[in-house]
């Protein structure tokens, strides 16, 4: 009797440290024309051109980072969909982790829909599979964790969701926009997420924080670690004072 329940536990083990994550990322494009930014060079602000847009395609946008500059991803897939405001989806897998990043660059005249899509899914809605070799993933709703990186748009506009999930689990969300944690903090409510990272003033939302929040939520990292690898891998990049770059960020309500 011992010897099965010692089995039984450690099969249990096995499965619950071996289950694969998943992570969805909503990415609304830079766009000079139709979001309130401060405008960027024409060609960094093309909210309908992901190759060379500031949050996707350029050096330190979402896709262009994972592929070329982080070295615990590699790029799998480039897919399909059918929302037609997504104008460019990608799948990454992590290179030693049974961990797959999803990807959407939303055209950045459609932001709006973008921030809904991001705020649905932390509410467990937009539920999407995706089959990849012999696995299917789940996103959207399903997903492991949830990230939303562009422009603030609530700063300029409101939306007004249905939050239908009322389930005690709490998806896991990063918001990586200026000023996220006023801003987004009562649909982040509403919609039962739980923020495991988010802003307090004006930020970059490129691609190196995402990776170094990633990191410490994959190790399971508490949140205190969470925040200073953040704030560290902030201030390589910004050189803006480790201090200014700890104050940016949030990991709790």
């Amino acid at each position: 009797m011992k010897k099965t329940l010692i089995l039984l536990f450690i099969l249990i083990s096995y499965k619950t440290y071996s289950q694969t994550k998943t992570i969805h990322v909503y990415v609304a494009l830079c766009d000079n024309e139709f979001q309130g930014i401060v405008p960027v060079p024409k060609k960094l602000g093309n909210g309908k051109d992901p190759y060379n847009n500031l949050y996707w395609g350029a050096a330190y946008g979402v896709k262009s980072f994972l592929k070329y500059k982080s070295k615990n991803w590699k790029l799998v897939a480039k897919l399909s969909t059918q929302n037609s405001n997504i104008l460019e989806r990608v799948l990454f897998k992590h290179i030693s982790k049974d961990a797959y990043l999803l990807a959407d660059a939303y055209d950045g005249e459609k932001i709006k829909n973008c921030t809904q899509d991001f705020l649905l899914a932390s509410n467990q809605q937009k539920k999407e599979t995706i089959n990849f070799q012999s696995k299917t993933l789940s996103f959207g709703g399903t997903a492991n964790l949830i990230s939303y990186i562009g422009h603030d748009g609530l700063m300029e506009f409101n939306v007004n969701l249905n939050y239908q999930n009322t389930s005690p689990k709490k998806n896991d969300v990063i918001i990586l926009a200026c000023y996220s944690k006023h801003f987004f903090s009562d649909h982040i409510k509403k919609a039962g997420a739980n923020p495991i990272l988010w802003t307090t003033n004006l930020m970059a939302p490129e691609a190196y924080t995402l990776t170094a929040a990633v990191k410490g939520w994959l190790s399971n990292a508490p949140a205190s670690t969470i925040h200073e690898k953040v704030a560290k891998a902030y201030h390589k990049y910004q050189k803006c004072g480790l201090k200014g770059a700890r104050n940016l960020f949030s990991v709790k309500f």
